[in-house]
């Protein structure tokens, strides 16, 4: 059996080198159209901030040791510019000649390129760079190095500008990011974003949100913007969104969705035989909703891989699906998110959702340095199963992520999340962590039981006409910002519970923690419904 690879990044070494492991009789050659193959492409952002000091690092493999341990052909500067699915060939161009290669088996990895948005002179801005590859490192630093720049503008504000936010700042430059959204870091939802967009402006970060750029001027360095103001920077970066790599697959005849990526089965086999494609040049289905989608990061990669290399190996497997887990380090802050937000749910037209939002303790409370996180849990109201969740904070983000990736994975229920028994000490977490406290809130809502309600969900009927209810024991600090129209220590409650006007609804002012919720029961047990402000912390 041969086979053939096309991309040397991500998934196709992944796949190379297991396929080796559980065959040695198979001849691979694998083919890369730039001059570095399987480097850490995430890495990137921290070689220009200098915490990565060494390029060489970066390279996981090379094609030396690939050929000495493993046995596999890797050809680097060979850009295969066609596929005959006929007669089962690809055309190699390299500097020097066009040839061709047969394959029995054909793996695309291709994944994907930034995109440049249609701003008019940004095409031809000399100074102006994207970052995809190490090619693209090179080229930032070697600029870095010889001009000097002071302020660098960073076009799009995902977590790929974050990153870069975060490593120039610590490089020392000056920080622009204008993003055309209203948060930063879509498609995390407000009640994310905003904590990261304070994060940013603390490390001075100037942000430009609602903003977008009408056209760029001398080379890069004149920024004139949709409201008519002008920015001048050193130097220009560019985040805004990838697109597959996908133009010889589609010459081949392979099937692709409108937004240009390579249709696979659940054995990651495209619409013609002996072909088949994984990474970011590739849809499939979500674990979650079934849905078509794309599975754009490198650990989805390196997971098809190896999937496919069994299955080309003959094992009777298949692909379960995307669920999408992502982390990035934004300054001293850590933000995650698993499968949907509700920014991506209602993309995609999906509006049968609810979500529970907590702030609880990364930490025991009472442990030096213990701080809160932002949590979002999102699930179907009706089943409770769960959708996605996102949270930043400083500590143990990813680890509570990381579990609520797991117990999709699993095909948990919001019913299942406090029955998780997470490693308990005061320095890791508390009592009753996080994961645990989201499970009980979403099952509270589910059951009607201390309900909530969003702060942009207050009608002017409600503010006019509502009693808004703080507990707070004195000395507390106030939180939220709706204003109290009545205080009651929660030490009081029951006892003052004649205060409270009969007739008008309630609503419990945000505090981060479990004296709203106590106060809600309180309530209902003498027969008042209340619903507890939820708001950012």
């Amino acid at each position: 059996m041969k086979v053939v690879v096309i991309g040397a990044v991500a998934g196709g070494p992944s796949f190379a080198t297991r396929l080796r492991r559980i065959n040695e009789q198979a001849e691979i050659v694998m083919f890369e159209r730039g001059p570095e193959i399987s480097y850490a492409g995430c890495a990137l952002p921290y070689y220009l901030g200098g915490v990565v000091k060494d390029r060489d690092a970066l390279i996981e493999r090379t094609p030396e040791a690939l050929k000495t341990k493993n046995n596999i052909d890797v050809r680097v500067q060979s850009d295969v510019t066609g596929i005959d699915p006929d007669a089962q060939l690809v055309t190699v161009q390299t500097a020097t000649e066009t040839y061709q290669e047969s394959y029995d088996e054909l793996v695309i990895a291709t994944g994907a390129r930034p995109t440049l948005p249609a701003i008019p002179g940004l095409a031809d801005a000399d100074d102006c760079f994207t970052l995809r590859a190490v090619t693209d490192a090179d080229k930032i630093k070697a600029y870095m190095d010889q001009k000097h720049p002071q302020h660098v503008a960073i076009i799009g504000a995902g977590v790929a500008g974050l990153e870069l936010a975060d490593n120039l700042t610590l490089r020392g430059l000056k920080v622009t990011l204008i993003e055309q959204s209203a948060h930063v870091a879509f498609p995390y939802d407000p009640e994310i974003a905003t904590v990261i967009e304070k994060e940013l402006t603390d490390h001075h970060v100037a942000l430009r949100l609602n903003k977008t750029v009408a056209a760029v001027r001398n080379h890069g360095h004149q920024l004139i913007m949709s409201d008519g103001t002008q920015l001048t920077t050193d130097m220009l970066l560019v985040t805004t969104g990838v697109t597959p790599n996908n133009e010889v697959a589609a010459a081949a005849g392979l099937k692709l969705a409108t937004d240009g990526h390579i249709i696979v089965n659940n054995r990651l086999a495209t619409n013609l035989p002996h072909v088949y494609a994984i990474g970011d040049v590739i849809e499939t289905t979500s674990l979650i909703t079934g849905l078509p989608t794309p599975s754009m990061l490198s650990t989805a990669a390196n997971r098809q891989g190896h999937l496919l290399a069994d299955i080309i190996n003959g094992e009777p497997l298949t692909y379960a699906g995307f669920v999408g887990t992502s982390v990035a380090k934004v300054f001293d802050l850590t933000v995650s998110s698993v499968g949907f937000t509700a920014n991506t749910l209602n993309h995609l037209g999906i509006d049968s959702y609810d979500s529970a939002f907590i702030t609880p303790y990364d930490i025991a409370y009472f442990f030096p340095n213990a701080s809160r996180i932002n949590f979002k849990l999102i699930y179907a109201p009706n089943t409770g199963r769960i959708l996605g969740g996102q949270a930043v904070g400083q500590h143990g983000v990813d680890k509570r992520i990381g579990q609520l990736s797991a117990a999709i994975t699993g095909g948990l229920t919001v019913a299942d999340l406090p029955d998780i028994e997470v490693p308990y000490s005061p320095p890791f977490s508390s009592t009753r962590d996080v994961i645990n406290i989201a499970g009980y809130v979403a099952l509270n809502q589910m059951q009607q039981v201390g309900q909530t309600i969003k702060l942009d969900q207050l009608t002017d009927e409600m503010k006019e006409k509502g009693v808004f209810l703080d507990v707070r024991e004195p000395g507390r600090p106030a939180t939220g910002s709706v204003s109290a129209t009545l205080t009651i220590p929660l030490s009081q409650l029951r006892d003052r519970i004649g205060e409270i006007p009969a007739g008008q609804p309630v609503f419990l002012t945000y505090r981060p923690g479990l004296s709203n919720y106590t106060a809600a029961r309180i309530l209902a047990g003498n027969d008042i419904e209340a619903k507890i402000i939820e708001e950012i912390d």
